[in-house]
């Protein structure tokens, strides 16, 4: 009988042809032992629930179905594929929330220069990286070019390169690092990287205590905003985001756009602004000083 747990040798061929392990969709974990031809639908919610959050959940069904696939595929399994069947949830389109420059302001207020917490911020929001890629940025990435100073890096998750300037404040803040410290923010006491997820969690501490909702990657998405509203192309924010292509740069330029022409069609409204006074329900102006 084929079982989750007898798929482990074939983890190697899997992530070849499938780009996951089993370790990522959390099946050899919580249903090792479980007979693969008799999970049936609700054994797969069950898994979902598990997680914290619509996206994970949904991404529990989306791997395991697609386990089942390759079993089909290459291993004969001609059972169902209980997954394709569990109910789908509803997530937040919107994401991760996009840092306010309001939000980025109270951040910097509770976090003084020469701090960890400014370095990361900083770092995040001038260069676009990820947590994974944050966690190993430092000196050795810098060079001088033209008299400037630039930042450059692949891109962890797609190996797509960026070549970026360092702007004024982040040069402030890595002209402080200590000499010894290559790392542009270590552990506690150490010249050691973080762990992506640790660091994720120290961050998350940071924006508590200034009063945030941020994250990591809503500064992604607030630097990407801030070269949409300046008017920059579909490519040069590609180039910030270390993205291969323009399909998710366009979702930032199509935002820009579409506030812009608001503001110039109300512009064409000229002195048809409202006026300072109330209306009551019959038209009638109301004075307030009355």
């Amino acid at each position: 009988m084929l079982i989750f747990g007898r798929m482990k040798n074939r983890i190697a061929e899997i992530r070849k042809l499938r780009g996951l392990t089993l370790q990522e969709v959390a099946v050899r974990a919580q249903a090792g032992d479980l007979p693969f031809a008799q999970m049936k639908v609700r054994h797969v919610e069950a898994l979902m629930a598990k997680k914290a959050g619509p996206s994970a959940a949904n991404g529990v069904k989306k791997n395991m179905s697609m386990l089942y696939n390759f079993a089909a595929q290459k291993l004969d399994y001609d059972g169902p594929n209980p997954a394709k069947f569990a109910e789908r949830l509803k997530e937040n389109t919107a994401g991760y929330h996009t840092w306010t420059e309001s939000e980025v302001a109270r951040f910097l207020e509770r976090h003084g220069s020469g701090t960890k917490a400014r370095m990361a911020i900083l770092v995040a929001l001038n260069t676009g990286m990820a947590r994974q890629d944050l966690c190993g940025a430092g000196r050795h990435m810098i060079s001088v070019r033209d008299g400037k100073l630039r930042i450059a890096y692949a891109r962890g998750k797609t190996s797509v390169a960026a070549d970026l300037p360092i702007l004024p404040e982040l040069a402030e803040e890595i002209a402080k690092l200590p000499v010894e410290q290559n790392l542009f923010v270590t552990q506690e006491g150490s010249l050691l990287p973080y762990k992506v997820t640790s660091f994720g969690n120290w961050f998350r501490k940071r924006c508590q205590e200034a009063g945030v909702p941020g994250s990591i990657h809503g500064l992604r998405k607030a630097g990407a905003t801030r070269l949409a509203d300046a008017g920059a192309s579909e490519w040069e924010i590609a180039s910030y985001l270390a993205h291969a292509d323009t399909t998710q740069a366009r979702v930032y330029t199509r935002k820009a756009n579409r506030s812009k022409l608001a503001d110039s069609g109300f512009e064409k409204l000229g002195k048809l602004s409202n006026p300072s006074e109330k209306l009551d329900v019959d038209g009638e102006i109301i004075n307030d000083n009355q």
